[in-house]
């Protein structure tokens, strides 16, 4: 029986061989449910390389927030500007009420005080006012701000104590704190003060400050102690708290030279 290339019987020529067909066998039975063996898997393709879009994505969203940080910070920038301006306009001290100053005049006052006209209420303080204390004729000075436009201010001022002689020769007033005070005008009924050495001023206004109710119209220093000259008589003490213990003996001995020590009084004629 022929066969054909797979193994099966090919067909007789019905007219060749004068009979049919009834089925077809193969003769081999390993042709029979033959399973192709699946051939190699394709390679999967490889993944995308991941985007960069996701990093530039954030940068972008903080460099905008950023953005807007510095336009919030302009802005609150202004306003506050615009605030401080519209404050200093707003608020111009109008009016100035100045007490204790007898030698000072009010226009000196408001001037050491810093009060120049269309000057803001709401700005003035302490610092503005520091011309008061440089002023030698100021003791102390009292500044109060009274809402809206008012500003007070209260003076102590020094006044001339004594006269007190330079090393140079040159005389000026000096208050009892021996603060030199310029411009004092007529001091010339005031207790002398001056010497020669080392500078005793302090002993000097001490004596003149303690013996006030002798009436002192003059204080020597040298180095060896202090000389007080009152109405009553001239008194002499290398010490000056040694001189405050016994200063009755002036009243006492009216008119003479006492000469005080630590151990007692020596009077003289």
């Amino acid at each position: 029986m022929p066969f054909d290339r797979q193994g099966r019987m090919r067909t007789q020529d019905p007219g060749r061989f004068g009979g049919r067909i009834d089925s077809v066998i193969d003769s081999d039975p390993r042709f029979r449910n033959r399973r192709v063996p699946p051939g190699p898997a394709a390679e999967a393709a490889p993944p995308p390389p991941p985007q960069e879009s996701a990093p530039v994505s954030a940068f972008g969203a903080r460099e905008r927030a950023r953005r807007r940080r510095r336009l919030w910070a302009s802005l609150a920038l202004v306003l506050v500007v615009g605030a401080l301006v519209g404050l200093w306009f707003a608020l111009p001290v109008r009016t100035v009420t100045v007490s204790g100053n007898a030698r000072m005049s009010e226009a000196r006052v408001r001037e050491l005080a810093g009060l120049t006209p269309g000057f803001s209420w709401a700005y003035y303080g302490t610092w503005r006012a520091r011309g008061l204390g440089a002023s030698p004729w100021v003791q102390t000075a009292q500044v109060t701000r009274r809402f809206p436009d008012t500003v007070e201010i209260h003076l102590t001022e020094r006044v001339p104590f004594a006269r007190w002689q330079r090393p140079d020769g040159g005389v000026v007033a000096v208050a009892e704190d021996g603060t030199v005070l310029p411009g004092a005008g007529d001091v010339s009924r005031l207790p002398l003060l001056g010497g020669w050495g080392p500078d005793r001023l302090e002993d000097a206004l001490f004596v003149a400050r303690s013996l006030g109710r002798y009436n002192v119209q003059s204080v020597a220093y040298t180095p060896s102690g202090v000389t007080a000259k009152t109405a009553g008589g001239t008194v002499w003490s290398g010490d000056p708290n040694t001189l405050l213990k016994y200063a009755g003996a002036i009243a006492k001995y009216p008119g003479k030279q006492i000469h005080i020590y630590p151990w007692g009084v020596s009077v003289q004629e």
